[in-house]
């Protein structure tokens, strides 16, 4: 039976819960909160919330550290003599802070030790996990894939573009929706009310990143079957460019990276 720790259950912590929750039923999970009353309405006898960092670390094996970046080492250092090298997968998604940073916090109590990068989507199941590791002594990178890929899809990077990952991955979520959102507004306008166009323009996008997805595809290729000569579809599309939708979008990816290294 697994027995899992999620230590920080924020937004991307409780998604995590909530979404190894319903892939692994029989799992044992703990997630712990400084004021963990507002989720015991999602608490059930293998859902354990708690503000008892040292019970979770005591009764699970693997540990997502899913602390604020400033919270993190300070957290391991005072918490160093609950962790156990010879049992304890050690799993940080905090931003920024590196494997070997963990590895001095935690000192001779420090076993495998992995970075992992997911998003929100872990609430459902749709996830992106960017995954590193230094080393393995546990050898449990396989557990460490099938656990994230629990929640999605995974891949495996250097750890130097893990910073690069939380950009593209777990901030991209929100810059997908600002689209979505757009999307939704410029629906609103041309007749819909929200509701009609929220459903049309959702199925819309997902239906687009599955034509990528199954079909392995550039999206300009996709781009090119619904761009007829002379069409609605150019015209709306040269409008946005003329506009500064690319370039907007990618200096908003790099302004996030900047600000990102400026931390590391």
């Amino acid at each position: 039976m697994k027995k899992i720790a999620v230590i920080g259950c924020g937004n991307l912590g409780l998604a995590l819960v909530k979404g190894l929750r319903k892939h692994y039923p029989e799992a044992l999970i703990y997630g712990t909160r400084r004021n963990p009353v507002s989720l015991q309405s999602l608490a059930d006898e293998r859902t354990i919330f708690t503000d008892d960092n040292i019970r979770a670390l005591q009764e699970c094996d693997t540990v997502i550290l899913a602390l604020k970046p400033f919270t993190i080492l300070d957290f391991v250092r005072e918490h160093a003599a609950y962790f156990d090298a010879s049992r304890h997968v050690v799993i940080s998604v905090a931003t920024g802070i590196r494997i070997q940073e963990l590895s001095d916090a935690l000192g001779p109590n420090g076993g495998s030790i992995f970075r992992a990068m997911p998003n929100t989507a872990a609430d459902v199941q749709e996830s992106i996990t960017a995954l590193s590791v230094h080393r393995d002594p546990l050898n449990r990178k396989e557990t460490v894939e099938a656990l994230f890929n629990a929640i999605g899809e995974t891949v495996w990077i250097d750890e130097q573009l893990m910073e690069s990952a939380t950009i593209l991955g777990a901030c991209g979520v929100a810059y997908a929706l600002r689209f979505i959102r757009a999307m939704i507004q410029g629906g609103i306008e041309v007749g819909f009310d929200s509701r009609t166009a929220n459903k049309i323009v959702n199925q819309t996008v997902k239906g687009a990143a599955e034509l990528l997805i199954r079909n392995g595809l550039h999206p300009e290729e996709e781009i090119d079957k619904v761009t007829t000569p002379k069409g609605c579809t150019i015209v709306g599309l040269n409008e946005m460019e003329h506009s500064g939708f690319s370039s907007a979008l990618i200096k908003g990816i790099v302004t996030s990276y900047q600000k990102i290294e400026r931390k590391a």
